[in-house]
């Protein structure tokens, strides 16, 4: 499911039209990048947390040429899942 879908699926079961479905997704989503961009937690009840975390810096092997490139530290979203969630899949 992509954010298109999750709009017109939200649109029909709220009875709504998709506009406006799609504008209370794009605001969840905006919400969400603005607190992790802040560090913070994205923690809902019931499905799990996103929280940021940071890469180090390393060298690995380009396996297009077996060079040793250098890679940057970096950072990524990780995802946890919810007991609750874990136990309905």
């Amino acid at each position: 499911m992509n954010k298109v879908q999750l709009a017109e699926k939200l649109a029909q079961e709220r009875k709504t039209t998709k506009k406006e479905a799609n504008e209370w997704v794009e605001a969840i989503f905006q919400t969400m990048e603005k607190t992790l961009k802040k560090g913070e937690i994205v923690k809902i009840s019931g499905f799990g947390r996103f929280t940021v975390k940071n890469v180090a810096a390393k060298v690995a092997k380009s396996p297009n040429s077996d060079k040793m490139i250098h890679v940057p530290a970096s950072k990524k979203v990780a995802f946890k899942q919810s007991e609750k969630l874990k136990a309905s899949l």
